[in-house]
């Protein structure tokens, strides 16, 4: 192997380290957003703001922490601009893809049909498809500077801020009471730090595995932190199943594609820049707003607002065109 490049048992070994790291993430953050939410349950916050931080934000530490690492990584030189942005973005883009086509199909799958308001649609899903529209936008020229970054958050900030206003309080995905806050505080601490640990080390050893395999950085990410970013998600989905309230759920995977895009994208953007990889600008945002937007129409004017399982298995059949294409297209 060439000089800086890891032979077969080197890279096999960090392929090792990362498939830890990738695990802890995932899980790390799951269980630190439990936490928080028996602590709000126990200091007995407003729903409105559990749901639009605990839920939203907690649900969405993957992402959030993979761009804090990646930003201060890329202004302290310890991580490389061009891969490091390839991979963050990827996956982001990729865990939004997860959430929007692959657990919103699990969810209908498995509970069956979920009817769509009005009000959902007009403070949630067309938001949700704001976000990625204005983030495409912002990205277009191939770079999200620190004034696009500002600029999105901006937007985030707007948007929470009108369903505070707007809102009364909603049902959200609950649970039971801390017993013991104090506890759980220095335990959900300690799990940030983790998760933040664990997204250093994935970040570090992805940019390794890319340059020794010369393969795109956004494709890693697509199906590394993409995946394992999703699985908060994928919890409180079973966990709505088992509980029939799907719609917390629903809620839980829009708020999720609002705060991936405008939060996370924005607040590495506004740190340290990105360049942004054209397979984001050119497939992915377009095909998650091309794609939303059809499904909404069909599911208003067709379906008269209802969500079935007939949409959930079209939606579980588009993450896999979406993967497809992305490969093909962007090697």
């Amino acid at each position: 192997p060439s000089v800086g490049m890891p032979g077969p048992s080197g890279l096999l070994k960090q392929m090792a380290i990362g498939t830890g790291a990738l695990y802890t993430l995932g899980t790390a953050a799951s269980r630190a957003s439990g936490r928080l939410l028996a602590l709000a349950e126990y200091y007995d916050v407003d729903e409105v703001l559990v749901g639009m931080t605990v839920l939203a934000l907690g649900t969405s530490l993957p992402e959030l922490s993979s761009h804090l690492v990646a930003s201060l990584g890329i202004l302290s030189g310890v991580l490389e601009y061009q891969v490091t942005s390839a991979v963050v973005i990827g996956g982001n883009t990729g865990s939004s893809t997860v959430q929007q086509f692959l657990l919103v199909g699990i969810l209908l799958i498995g509970y069956g049909t979920v009817h769509a308001s009005r009000t959902f649609v007009y403070e949630s899903y067309l938001p949700m498809l704001g976000a990625i529209g204005a983030t495409m936008l912002v990205a277009w020229d191939g770079t999200i500077s620190r004034l696009d970054g500002v600029l999105l958050l901006g937007l985030y900030l707007l948007y929470v801020g009108a369903i505070i206003t707007r809102r009364g309080p909603t049902q959200s995905l609950r649970e039971s009471p801390s017993k013991n806050p104090r506890r759980d505080t220095v335990v959900a601490t300690g799990l940030l730090v983790l998760v933040l640990l664990s997204a250093s080390l994935l970040l570090s050893v992805v940019e390794g595995v890319v340059d020794a395999l010369a393969i795109g950085g956004s494709m890693v990410g697509v199906v590394t932190i993409g995946v394992a970013a999703a699985l908060p998600e994928l919890t409180a989905v079973m966990d709505a199943i088992r509980r029939r309230s799907p719609h917390v759920a629903l809620g839980t995977l829009v708020g999720s594609n609002i705060v991936n895009p405008l939060v996370g994208i924005g607040l590495g953007g506004a740190l340290s820049t990105y360049s942004v990889p054209s397979a984001a600008v050119l497939w992915a945002l377009p095909f998650k707003l091309i794609a939303g937007g059809g499904l909404l129409g069909w599911a208003l004017y067709w379906r008269e607002g209802q969500f079935a399982r007939t949409e959930g298995g079209y939606m579980l059949g588009l993450y896999f065109p979406f993967l497809t294409g992305r490969r093909v297209l962007f090697p």
